[in-house]
């Protein structure tokens, strides 16, 4: 089987920065995928690079599509190494919809509503839908830590009592934060689960740390790629993954993976575009087990899609 290739680089900014331990983060980037195979039908895919999750970048993931040329073989597609994991995702999904006698769209029974860092999440969680009934994240470990609990407790507090909240830290704690942070937790009620405490390297930690306390830990930068998940879940992780699928690699791979090993996973946005999101939110719907918000509530973060914008995208490039 061969197919036809053609790609495009896109930009999206944001409306306000997205403020994370990893820094600041203005603009998302990235490449759309058309595959046409024999019969004539047409695959789209994403790739939406994370590289300060262990991705390839957008650089690398340009120049292996520039390589290619205009065709390329189901062979090919097999070939495409474990270092560009968004890429594998991006082009076996555009693969699997080539064959899909229709365009799946995913629903999203619930979602979490990614909120600003700081003081403005005591704000942006009224303009979230379904407040009430809504799970939140909000970003830790960026700030004066005092600062940050003083917020959190407001925030708790001005939750309905029927509203769930996550933690995310993107690795930016020590040890000794950690368990602060989880001991505020423990004492809410409130929070759902901490999302990576620690930087990859401090498995045995949070390890430990899952154990010892009631919030429960979600592996999330620990788990980029389906190696590193593979990794940890030989190590011993039972608890909650957050999978992006968008950056973790080989769809078909992560699929068999997490149905043979049953795993808790949460799936999660990368920032992508409506083609990786429902090349996402279609693995989530076969692979989830448990009935947790799924991590796409982002589209607030950036301004509404033109009509028509991938035909516009094709035609002006």
């Amino acid at each position: 089987m061969s197919y036809g290739f053609t790609f495009r680089t896109y930009r999206r900014k944001f409306r306000q920065p997205l403020q994370t331990s990893h820094g600041s983060w203005e603009v998302r980037e990235g490449i759309i995928l058309r595959l046409v195979n024999e019969k004539g039908n047409v695959g789209w895919g994403e790739i939406a690079p994370l590289p300060w999750f262990g991705s390839e970048n957008l650089a690398e993931a340009e120049e292996f599509c520039r390589q290619l040329g205009e065709t390329m073989t189901a062979e090919d597609l097999a070939k495409i190494p474990d270092t560009l994991p968004a890429c594998q995702f991006g082009f076996n999904s555009a693969q699997e919809n080539c064959h899909s006698d229709s365009v799946c769209l995913a629903e999203i029974a619930q979602n979490c509503y990614l909120l600003p860092a700081g003081k403005k999440a005591l704000t942006t969680w009224q303009t979230a839908p379904n407040q009430g009934k809504q799970t939140f994240k909000w970003k830790i470990g960026i700030g004066d830590m005092a600062e940050e609990i003083a917020i959190f407790r407001q925030l708790s507090q001005a939750l309905p009592a029927t509203a769930k909240l996550r933690l995310d830290a993107n690795g930016g704690l020590n040890l000794a934060t950690a368990k602060q942070w989880l001991e505020v937790s423990d004492a809410s009620g409130k929070v759902e689960f901490l999302e990576q405490p620690l930087p990859p390297q401090q498995f045995d930690e949070m390890l430990n740390l899952n154990a010892e306390f009631l919030t429960a830990i979600a592996l999330d930068e620990s788990v980029a790629t389906l190696a590193q998940l593979t990794k940890c879940y030989a190590k011993g992780w039972r608890g909650i993954f957050v999978i992006k699928a968008a950056i973790a690699g080989s769809p078909q791979s992560l699929r068999q993976f997490c149905r043979q090993n049953q795993i808790d996973a949460v799936f999660s946005s990368v920032l992508e575009t409506e083609i990786g999101r429902q090349a996402a939110l279609k693995l989530a719907t076969e692979i989830s087990l448990h009935p947790r918000a799924l991590g796409f509530g982002v589209d607030h973060w950036f301004a509404a899609p033109e009509d028509n914008w991938l035909e516009k995208l094709w035609k002006n490039c």
